[in-house]
């Protein structure tokens, strides 16, 4: 098991839309999510700096595999098309990344 975490910014105006949109995920979403070995998936807010911060861990064997399985999937094309005009990634980002991903520095059970 793998726990990670990642950080982006929402867009202008786009908080109360976000919020709506992960009020009711689409359950071909969370299924998806499951399918693709990611658990305890969490997204938080802080406001008004208007940052979402995502951890979940990963019980997969090939993480690449699995988030090229989420990313082609055509349901999650549509709901990132709602999703993703909200988000606005950090500039710091890694080429490639979307989220920016994090280094876990402390965990405690």
């Amino acid at each position: 098991m793998q726990r990670m975490g990642m950080v982006i910014g929402v867009a202008p105006g786009m908080v109360e839309e976000y919020k709506r949109l992960h009020v009711a995920v689409w359950p071909e979403i969370l299924d998806l999510i499951s399918r693709c070995n990611i658990r305890n998936y969490t997204i938080f807010l802080r406001e008004p700096e208007n940052l979402l911060f995502g951890t979940w861990e990963y019980h997969g064997t090939d993480f690449e595999a699995d988030m090229a399985k989420m990313a082609a999937d055509p349901k999650n094309q549509e709901w990132w098309a709602f999703t993703i005009p909200c988000q606005k990634p950090l500039e710091s980002r890694k080429e490639g990344e979307w989220w920016a991903m994090m280094e876990e520095v402390f965990h405690h059970d």
